[in-house]
C-alpha cells in the first residue's frame, strides 16, 4: 500500500514514527522542529508542520544559529537520546545554520538540519538567493554545512528521500558518529508529490548501543591501573552521555582513585565525593592539576582530550606516565599513546570494577589528596566570600551567593568568557546534569537559546542563562520566544563593560587589552574612554522579560531568590566589581598555549614572549 503526499510531508511523518531506545527506556528521537520560514521552506516543510501540528511539535525561532542552540540544550540534557530537528529557507537562514551546525558536530550532540536549498529542476538561472559558481552547477550556500555535519545529503528526487532518512537517524542515534545532520531540501522538492510505501511511516526504533570492552584491551587496561601508585581518572562528556554516573561512583569508591572532571564531565560525582578533585587543565583545580603533574596511570573517561584539559601538551609530567582511554570512539581512545578500551563508558567503568575489585590505592595518597581538596575548598569559600554585604558584587561573589541558594534541581549554563574558567574551577555541583557549560565550542551567544532547550527537555526545574555583556550581546533573540512560549528563563547578566576574559589573555600576551573593553574613543584613537552607556537590562526589559537590577551583594541575594520562584522569564542585571587577588578566583594552575609575537617593539609583548618562551620548553608528546 502506498500514500501520495508531498516530499516534506512525508518527512515530517516519517520523523514523528523515529525512536530511541536504551536500556529498556524509549523516547521519540525528534521530539519538536524549530523554524523560521522563508520562501525557501515556507510552502513545502512549512505547509507540512501546520498540516501535521499535533504530529510534530513546533517552535518559533528568531534565530537560526540560535535555533540550533536550543536544540543542542534539549539534547545534552536529553543525553543524547531525544533530539529536535530545525528548518530554514535557503540563503542567509542556511548559512546561519554553520556555526551551531559545528558546535553540535564538536560536542557529539544530535540535531536534524533541513534548510531549504535551490531549485533541484531550475527553472530559472539564478534563482533568489541562489550561489552561482563558474565550475560547478551543483553547489548552493548549504554546501557550507558539509565539513560541520556528520551527515549530509541534498534531496533532488522524491524518491531519494528514503535513504536519507534512514541514514540521517542512524548517524543521530549512533553514539560515536552523532552530530549535526543535514538534509538539504531544494524548495521545489520540498512540495512535490510522491506515492510513498506505507513502511516508510511505520514505528521505527534505533536501539542505542553499549558496545562491551575487547577482552585484551581490557586485561591490559587492568594490567596498567593495578600497577600504578599514583593512578588518576579524568571523567569527560562520555560518562554523562552514557549514564555512567553511578558506575564511575562506584568504581572511585572501591578503587580510592583520585577522579579530575573536563568542562563536560564536570558533575560525573556530586562536590563532596571524597574521590571529586575538581576541574582539570588550563582552568582546573590545583589539586587536580598537582595529580596530573604526578600521575604514573592517567585512566580517561570518555574525554577528547582537548587543549585545556592537558594544559597544551605540559600537564602530565610524570617520567613514564601512561594513559588508558575508555571511550566509545576509537579515535578518541588512542589518544596520548594510550591503551586503548573502545567501549560505553559505563560498560567499561562496571568491568573494570569487577576486575579491580580488590585494588585499592595507598591510604598515604589517599590522605594527600584528601587534604588538598581541603586546602582547595577554603580558597573556593575566599573567593565566594562577602566581607561587605553593601558593596558591589564581584563575579565570584555572583557565583558564591547563587550557591547559597540552588539545590540539586537547578541547571546552570554557560559558554564563554571568563565564567567557564571561573565556573570549572569555583562550581559545587549537586547533582548529575547541573552543570551545563559548553565548552567543545565555548560559542558566544549559546548560553539563552541553549536554555530554552534545557527548559523544554526538563520542564518545571529551575534553569539558569549565565552570560556576561558581550556574551549577551551576540544573541539575546530568544529572549522573545522564552516570552512567547511562557518558559521561565531565568537569565543573569553580567555588566563589565567589555570581554574580560580575552582581555586578560590580551594582557598576558602583550596585546595590552586593545579593543576589549566596551568604551569610547580616546582623542588618540583607541578605546580608553569613558564606558559606553549600554543598559542590556532595558534591552532585556524590551524583549518581554521582567528584569531586577541589584546594586550590592544584599541586593543580590534578594533578586536571585525572586528570580529562582518566577515563573516568567525573569532576568537579574549585575554591575560587577572588578576583582582584586584576595577576594578574586585563583588563578589558572595550569598553562594555555596561545603563541605571543616572537619580535616586537612593545615592552609588553617582548615580556610575555619571555615567559611563553619558558612554559613551551615544558610541552610533551606522549609516544
Amino acid at each position: 500500500m502506498t500514500v501520495r503526499l508531498t516530499v516534506a510531508q512525508a518527512l515530517v511523518r516519517f520523523l514523528a514514527a523515529q525512536y530511541t531506545e536504551r536500556d529498556g527506556a524509549r523516547q521519540r528521537l525528534i521530539a519538536a522542529t524549530w523554524g523560521i520560514f522563508g520562501h525557501g521552506n515556507v510552502a513545502g516543510i512549512g505547509q507540512a508542520l501546520v498540516e501535521d501540528a499535533e504530529l510534530m511539535p513546533f517552535h518559533q525561532g528568531r534565530n537560526e544559529q540560535a535555533m540550533v542552540h536550543a536544540a543542542v540544550g534539549y539534547a545534552r540534557q536529553s543525553n543524547r537520546l531525544s533530539a529536535h530537528a530545525v528548518t530554514t529557507s535557503i540563503g542567509p537562514g542556511a548559512t546561519n545554520l554553520v556555526t551551531g551546525a559545528a558546535l553540535a558536530t564538536i560536542n557529539h550532540l544530535p540535531v536534524l538540519l533541513l534548510p531549504g536549498d535551490t531549485f533541484a529542476t531550475r527553472p530559472a538561472d539564478p534563482v533568489l538567493q541562489q550561489l552561482q559558481l563558474p565550475y560547478a552547477g551543483d553547489v548552493s550556500v548549504n554546501d557550507c554545512l558539509r565539513p560541520v555535519s556528520r551527515y549530509f545529503d541534498r534531496i533532488g528526487r522524491p524518491e531519494a528521500l528514503v535513504p536519507a532518512a534512514l541514514a540521517a537517524m542512524r548517524v543521530l542515534t549512533d553514539p560515536v558518529e552523532t552530530g549535526a545532520v543535514t538534509l538539504a531540501l531544494p524548495q521545489d522538492v520540498q512540495a512535490e508529490a510522491y506515492d510513498w510505501p506505507d513502511e516508510f511511516f511505520a514505528e521505527r526504533v534505533w536501539r542505542v548501543r553499549r558496545p562491551s570492552p575487547d577482552e585484551d584491551e581490557l586485561d591490559a587496561a587492568v594490567a596498567a591501573i593495578s600497577r600504578a601508585t599514583r593512578p588518576l581518572i579524568v571523567a569527560g562528556g562520555g560518562v554523562r552521555y552514557s549514564g555512567a554516573e553511578e558506575a564511575l561512583h562506584d568504581f572511585a569508591a572501591l578503587s580510592g582513585i583520585p577522579v579530575a572532571f573536563t568542562q563536560a564531565g564536570k558533575g560525573a560525582l556530586s562536590h563532596d565525593h571524597p574521590q571529586n578533585v575538581g576541574g582539570i587543565g588550563h582552568t582546573g583545580t590545583a589539586v587536580a592539576d598537582h595529580l596530573a603533574r604526578t600521575a604514573d596511570v592517567i585512566i580517561g573517561v570518555g574525554t577528547r582530550w582537548t587543549d585545556f584539559t592537558t594544559a597544551s601538551g605540559t600537564l602530565f609530567g610524570h617520567p613514564s606516565v601512561r594513559f588508558v582511554n575508555l571511550n566509545i570512539a576509537a579515535f578518541d581512545s588512542h589518544k596520548l599513546a594510550a591503551l586503548p578500551l573502545v567501549a560505553d563508558a559505563r560498560e567499561g567503568l562496571e568491568q573494570l570494577h569487577s576486575l579491580l575489585e580488590p585494588h585499592h590505592v595507598t591510604q598515604h595518597y589517599v590522605h594527600e589528596y584528601a587534604e588538598e581538596r581541603l586546602r582547595w575548598q577554603r580558597r573556593v569559600d575566599a573567593a565566594y566570600a562577602v566581607p561587605d554585604e553593601d558593596a558591589r558584587p564581584t563575579q565570584a561573589q555572583v557565583l558564591g551567593v547563587l550557591d547559597t541558594l540552588v539545590d540539586g534541581s537547578d541547571i546552570l549554563i554557560n559558554a564563554a568568557g571568563s565564567l567557564p574558567g571561573d565556573l570549572h574551577k569555583l562550581w559545587r555541583p549537586r547533582s548529575t546534569d547541573q552543570y551545563h557549560v559548553e565548552y567543545g565550542y565555548s560559542c558566544m551567544g549559546y548560553e539563552i537559546p541553549a536554555a530554552l532547550g534545557v527548559l523544554l527537555a526538563a520542564p518545571g526545574r529551575p534553569v539558569w542563562a549565565l552570560v556576561g555583556d558581550g556574551t549577551y550581546l551576540m544573541n539575546p533573540t530568544e529572549i522573545v520566544t522564552a516570552v512567547q512560549e511562557r518558559l521561565p528563563l531565568r537569565l543573569v547578566i553580567l555588566q563589565n563593560h567589555g570581554y574580560a576574559s580575552i582581555g586578560g589573555l590580551s594582557e598576558a600576551v602583550g596585546a595590552e587589552r586593545y579593543g576589549t573593553d566596551y568604551r569610547h574613543r580616546d582623542p588618540d584613537g583607541g578605546f580608553t574612554g569613558a564606558p559606553l552607556p549600554v543598559d542590556l537590562g532595558a534591552n532585556a526589559a524590551s524583549l518581554g522579560m521582567r528584569v531586577l537590577r541589584p546594586r550590592t551583594v544584599r541586593d543580590l541575594r534578594e533578586a536571585l531568590a525572586d528570580a529562582r520562584a518566577a515563573t516568567v522569564p525573569t532576568c537579574v542585571y549585575v554591575e560587577t566589581e572588578t576583582a582584586d587577588t584576595v577576594s578574586g578566583p585563583p588563578p589558572a594552575q595550569a598553562w594555555w598555549d596561545v603563541p605571543v609575537a616572537e619580535t616586537s617593539t612593545r615592552p609588553s609583548a617582548v615580556k610575555a614572549r619571555e615567559e611563553y618562551d619558558r612554559h613551551v620548553t615544558a610541552r610533551r608528546r606522549h609516544l
